[in-house]
């Protein structure tokens, strides 16, 4: 068993201003996603070229902050946003929500590529790669945070934290839905595929990555089971990417056009 080091979430104060591990863990999630699709922007099919890179970037920022925070609220804190109108504006306070922010990510890639003609399943594509650094950076968050924890367990691999072993799935999280989802996914995107491939690939794999790892966490504090006495909110929420991304990738192979690449 190892010994959780608590580590001070604030990095550094400046008066009223704190700067946390857990907003830098978002701005290095960002600029990862910049740095990768500027590199991307140079391939000859790319949908997206290297000066609207910036605007994009801003557009998923933007999607995500908003997104996740709204998904929040109306997910996991909507009690405490009745008692407070604010409470949404209070960033200090609860989190952020994947699938909000995914869904913000959406309105607002559709809007941006509504602004120089593509379409969303093509602006989806582009940037579903990016995606995973956020999400495993944003998993580091939640580890310095000393949030989210798993289930009790005796693996050698397990934290005591006050007192308790515990399953580590923030870093289990990392791992699947960050490193390894982006690695998947970048080396799937490094050739043109048939469009809403790439995306249905990432919603098929997060899905199972965050259904599977669910087992080891613990359930959202105030919900516990919904079902059968293990189905959690997670799982709930995440099922539907398992059959969205399998219906996707059946499409975009079955309807792919000609001058779409095979796999």
């Amino acid at each position: 068993m190892l010994t959780y080091p608590e580590i001070d979430p604030i990095i550094f104060s400046i008066g009223p201003l704190a700067i946390r591990w857990y907003g830098l863990m978002y701005v290095i999630g960002f600029v990862a996603a910049w740095v990768l699709a500027n590199k991307r922007s140079r391939d000859s099919w790319s949908v997206i070229k290297q000066d609207q890179v910036d605007d994009l970037i801003f557009y998923a920022m933007i999607g995500v902050i908003v997104g996740g925070r709204l998904g929040y609220s109306i997910i996991y804190g909507w009690q405490l946003w009745l008692a407070d109108p604010l409470y949404v504006f209070k960033i200090t306070q609860g989190g952020m929500s994947f699938h909000g922010g995914l869904v913000g990510v959406m309105v607002a890639l559709w809007w941006y590529g509504r602004k120089i003609g593509n379409g969303m399943w093509q602006m989806t594509d582009f940037v579903a790669p990016f995606v995973p650094i956020g999400l495993g950076t944003g998993r580091i968050g939640n580890f310095i945070n000393g949030e989210l924890w798993g289930k009790e367990t005796t693996v050698p691999w397990s934290f005591n934290v006050n007192g308790q072993s515990l399953h580590p799935s923030q870093l289990y999280e990392a791992l699947l839905e960050g490193l390894v989802l982006f690695v998947i996914l970048w080396v799937f995107s490094s050739r043109q595929r048939p469009h809403r491939a790439v995306s249905g690939m990432f919603l098929l794999l997060y899905g199972i990555f965050r259904f599977f790892i669910e087992f080891y966490r613990v359930p959202d504090v105030g919900k516990g089971y919904l079902m059968f006495g293990w189905v959690t909110q997670g799982q709930v929420l995440t099922a539907p990417m398992i059959i969205a991304g399998a219906v996707l990738l059946f499409l975009a192979y079955r309807n792919r056009k000609p001058d779409e690449v095979a796999a």
